[in-house]
């Protein structure tokens, strides 16, 4: 009787936290035990050191790598903050080896990543702006055009632009925004509403063929602003092909000549560009504007695909105006995320 109660208090004694924690130490104690002494924790995990120091290279030289071939430069700068992923796996490869040198070695991806991102990661939110912009890309396939519609409106903005508009939908748009925005502007498959006049409106050439651009003065209490609207080209990852992403390179550079042209000091660019601020392709535009999620967000602001946001590459940029805060809003019935953001459009104060 005493050994089956002894046997029994140790099976229920070691089968709660206690004995999680007893095998977590046991494990920790294993992968630390024979650090201290042993010379070939610097011989051991090369490959490991290798392969960190290719991380670090990649992100810290992407603007380097060639498009030549399949536009590859592009594609790793389209995903490049996922590079950072590598880094904790790394680490834990090089604790699993016990070695040093891989542990020194993954600092310099970890390093370099910080440098690139780490900014992201803190909240620059601001409580002020004057005007509220939002963007978003509805997909010509929404099922609830009317409900993707009442859900961008019910973010408060002041301005409005809705891509990938269809003929078809665009009559439900205009219904269901007619209540809060007294003005807009449709100009081929991009669309502007506003509560405030729109003036010299007019559709804005980006080498397409077709209308996928606009432009619009608004005129704001704080005065007038240029708001461009745009949905550049699609990008496609081909096998035989890589990164095919020559027409919107071609239009993102008919983009920027526009905007480098605009008269107006105070500019609003929304839309979806099919690319991110750390795309080279892009350069035409976002050498001459900031993105409001960079300067005044919180975190990275993914926004697509909508089920699972992997990249940002529908944008609010600006010039002239001051960005105070930039958001993501919530899922509709498009494959993109709806963005917006609060400037400051008087910056006279």
């Amino acid at each position: 009787m005493a050994q089956q109660a002894y046997m029994e208090e140790t099976d229920n004694g070691g089968s709660g936290p206690e004995r999680q924690s007893s095998r977590f130490r046991r494990l920790l104690e294993r992968l630390l035990t024979g650090w201290r002494g042993d010379p070939r924790i610097w011989r051991r995990g090369l490959v490991v050191a290798a392969l960190a120091l290719v991380l670090a290279l990649v992100m810290l030289v992407h603007s380097r790598i060639p498009n030549r071939i399949g536009n590859l430069g592009s594609l790793i700068e389209t995903f490049l903050p996922w590079l950072g992923l590598f880094v904790p796996v790394l680490l834990v490869l090089g604790v699993v080896r016990k070695s040093a040198t891989a542990l020194i070695a993954v600092l310099l991806p970890a390093v370099v990543w910080l440098n690139l991102f780490g900014g992201l990661l803190t909240d620059k939110t601001g409580s002020g702006g004057d005007l509220t912009v939002a963007t978003h890309n509805v997909n010509a396939d929404n099922p609830d055009p009317s409900g993707t519609a009442r859900d961008v409106a019910a973010s408060g903005a002041d301005v409005v632009a809705l891509e990938e508009l269809t003929a078809g939908a665009v009559p439900t748009y205009e219904k269901a925004l007619a209540a809060t925005y007294r003005y807009h502007s449709v100009q081929g498959t991009v669309g502007l509403w506003s509560k405030y006049p729109l003036t010299a409106v007019r559709p804005v050439d980006i080498k397409l063929g077709w209308t996928r651009a606009m432009r619009a003065t608004v005129a704001t209490p704080e005065g007038q602003l240029a708001v461009y609207v745009a949905h550049l080209p699609s990008v496609r990852v081909k096998m035989e092909a890589g990164f095919t992403a020559r027409q919107r390179d071609k239009s993102a550079d008919a983009l920027g000549e526009a905007i480098a042209d605009e008269p107006l000091q105070r500019i609003v660019l929304l839309g979806d560009l099919n690319g991110t601020m750390n795309d080279r392709a892009l350069n035409a535009v976002t050498s001459q504007m900031r993105s409001t999620q960079g300067a005044a967000g919180s975190g990275f602001g993914f926004s697509w695909p909508a089920s699972f946001p992997m990249a940002r590459i529908d944008q609010i940029l600006v010039k002239g105006v001051e960005p105070e805060s930039s958001w993501t809003l919530p899922e509709t019935g498009s494959d993109h995320l709806p963005l917006a953001a609060r400037v400051k459009v008087d910056t006279s104060s």
